[in-house]
């Protein structure tokens, strides 16, 4: 689920999902506005057209781990990079 597997293909691992976020995450935003910017982005959209489209579930995992991993935090409702 974390990493690749035989039965879970690279491009839908957390890690995977997780520096696709961090990517996004440029500035700090809120929660909906990075999911919005997920589904609008290319990644997304040519994943779409094979039928592996990013669920909202695999979305709020993917942000769970990177908060464990201390890669983000939320601070007063928005999600914020970490710097080191």
């Amino acid at each position: 689920m974390i990493l690749p597997s035989k039965h879970l293909p690279q491009d839908r691992a957390l890690l995977t999902v997780g520096a696709r976020l961090l990517a996004h995450l440029e500035r700090p935003m809120t929660v909906s506005a990075l999911w919005q910017k997920m589904q609008e982005s290319s990644v997304d959209k040519s994943a779409k057209d094979k039928g592996n489209t990013l669920s909202f579930d695999w979305f709020v995992l993917a942000l769970d781990l990177l908060h464990l991993l201390g890669a983000i935090h939320l601070r007063d409702g928005i999600l914020v990079r970490n710097s080191a």
